[in-house]
């Protein structure tokens, strides 16, 4: 099982951040702070009207304080559920959300991208992760 430890890991979640994170529009809330890919997960999971274990999980957790922590902690806790590749899935199924949250170079707007970064993600469904949550 791949632990907290692992420098794959590490390396993993950083490319997955990287991928979230490329060309993504910048936004921000009522408040101005600025939203990041967790925010776009939430609304991609929200519009397709799933109630996301993940979401309510990390929203729970008081010490998360910022966007990007909060998104964090989602991968992980996706991980080690294995729903990484699903969750990511549905909230790449609008083309119209995906071009609201993201410019033109961005892989999620490539099908041949976007196909090929979901094939790989389900792959990962093989691995145990045993994370801190």
């Amino acid at each position: 099982p791949v632990t907290d430890g692992s420098r794959e890991l590490h390396s993993l979640c950083a490319q997955l951040e990287f991928l979230l994170q490329f060309d993504l529009k910048e936004k921000r809330s009522f408040f101005g702070q600025r939203k990041d890919y967790w925010d776009f997960l939430c609304q991609g999971l929200e519009r397709c009207r799933q109630e996301h274990e993940g979401i309510h999980f990390v929203t729970s957790l008081d010490k998360l304080k910022t966007p990007v922590g909060r998104g964090r902690a989602f991968l992980r806790y996706c991980l080690v559920h294995r729903q990484l590749a699903e969750s990511l899935q549905l909230c790449l199924l609008d083309p119209e959300s995906l071009r609201e949250w993201y410019y033109a170079r961005s892989p999620f707007l490539s099908p041949r991208h976007r196909a090929e970064i979901l094939g790989s993600l389900y792959e990962l469904d093989c691995v145990t992760f045993h994370l801190a949550l």
